[in-house]
């Protein structure tokens, strides 16, 4: 499969989607990163230009580690994503270059505006990756993709319970080392921002170590249901880190059993 992975910043794929990305590309799956914005806003200490290539070595740092096929940031301003027009059809462009079978993003209901728009930037972009007189500089897709939203616990104004999850435990040390690469974000920008930024360790091994511990996610129940009904009751009961992920209704729907069969066990 060709599969994208669009998130709002340049660190967004590896920390909801990191695992997933990481098994698919050990399948032979094409997988690339892209964010919507260039990340430029993501810091204390420092902005402009300088944030900018800081993140995107960060970015193909990350790829790199992972092992998958690409990671990609667009030149738009952190912190001030909007759903244009101009927009989607960059998501359209880089959709059909990539002649993707799966849109992996974010969900429409998040605690981050730029988040937000990204979702409804992709939601948008889904039925028109067969439309020919839509962006008519890229070829469209013939077989539209499956869209699908990364989980997050917010249940609010509805939940979105996961329509499969994915044990990342044979691979979590690989994620923890994509989100390493970002060292802007996991060890500056977040902790300060948290108001711990004294809590980092200064040792490289013990800070890897810390941020394995930070990203050690709680399982909550709906995402438990799902490995349970994927795994079983003792397998799924056992994982430890996850990511799932809710089936988006505007693009491809998969035949019963399908979602299962495209994501990794």
């Amino acid at each position: 499969m060709n599969v994208i992975v669009i998130g709002a910043h340049p660190d967004d794929a590896e920390g909801y989607c990191g695992g997933t990305a990481a098994k698919m590309a050990a399948a032979g799956h094409a997988v690339k990163f892209l964010s919507l914005t260039n990340g430029d806003a993501g810091h204390h200490e420092m902005g402009g230009a300088t944030l900018v290539r800081r993140r995107r070595g960060e970015l193909e740092e990350s790829a790199r580690r992972l092992g998958i096929a690409a990671g990609e940031a667009l030149d738009n301003h952190d912190g001030e994503l909007m759903p244009t027009l101009e927009l989607r059809r960059d998501v359209l462009k880089h959709i059909r270059e990539w002649k993707a079978d799966l849109v992996i993003a974010h969900r429409p209901d998040d605690y981050h505006p730029d988040h937000r728009y990204a979702a409804l930037t992709v939601q948008d972009a889904g039925y028109m990756t067969m439309v020919p007189n839509v962006c008519p500089s890229t070829p469209p897709l013939r077989r539209n993709p499956v869209f699908v939203y990364m989980e997050q616990e917010f249940s609010k104004p509805l939940p979105k319970p996961p329509d499969v999850a994915v044990s990342i435990d044979g691979v979590w040390e690989k994620k923890v080392s994509a989100l390493d690469a970002h060292e802007s974000q996991f060890y500056e920008w977040l902790p300060w921002i948290e108001g711990e930024p004294e809590s980092v360790p200064g040792d490289a091994a013990e800070r890897t170590r810390w941020l394995g511990a930070k990203w050690s996610w709680r399982i909550f129940p709906a995402m438990r249901e799902a490995l349970v009904r994927r795994y079983g009751e003792a397998e799924g009961g056992a994982v430890r880190h996850a990511e799932a992920f809710t089936l988006c209704e505007y693009g491809r729907q998969p035949a019963p059993g399908e979602l299962d069969r495209i994501f990794p066990r």
